[in-house]
């Protein structure tokens, strides 16, 4: 029972810590965004097609988002090695800009809708937000991981015998 006050007592300096992780999460992704958004509109300007647009902006993007979150947002996460960490982050971010371009596609070819605000529509806001769910879910999840203290890596063999057999 001496366990629960502890657990009440530590829950509000965890949420605000993911508060201040999805805080600057947000902020790190919005100035990739705007690189996104910039090139992206770039490329349509010059001519390419919406899907190469697409795909073409999320590269700057992804490297403003690396640093901002490597060294900003999860730089207190524990650090498992550049290589490891910058292609884990980029296999993510392709499968999350595959996300967007997958909505402009969507529009483009299975709607009909082929217009510059269209495609800033599809790619922009409603594949954005998907991509931001992902990438937040993966990144926190799979590329900058929680060193497990070593209290808790003592605890948690203890803690699931607890029902156990003897």
């Amino acid at each position: 029972m001496s366990a629960a006050p502890a657990e009440s007592e530590a829950e509000p300096g965890r949420i605000a810590r993911v508060r201040a992780e999805v805080t600057q999460f947000l902020i790190a992704g919005g100035l990739a965004y705007a690189v996104d958004v910039a090139v992206f509109n770039l490329c349509l300007y010059l001519g390419l097609d919406s899907v190469v647009s697409k795909v073409i902006s999320s590269v700057p993007a992804t490297i403003v988002a690396y640093v901002g979150n490597r060294y900003w947002t999860y730089r207190h996460r524990e650090r498992t090695g550049v290589t490891r960490e910058y292609t884990m982050f980029f296999v993510f971010s392709a499968i999350a800009a595959g996300i967007q371009a997958s909505c402009v596609f969507v529009s483009n070819n299975l709607l009909g809708y082929t217009s510059t605000l269209a495609d800033n529509i599809s790619g922009n806001i409603v594949g954005m937000a998907l991509g931001t769910l992902f990438r937040f879910w993966a990144f926190r999840t799979f590329v900058f991981k929680h060193k497990r203290s070593e209290a808790s890596a003592t605890t948690e063999p203890a803690m699931s015998n607890a029902g156990g057999t003897s």
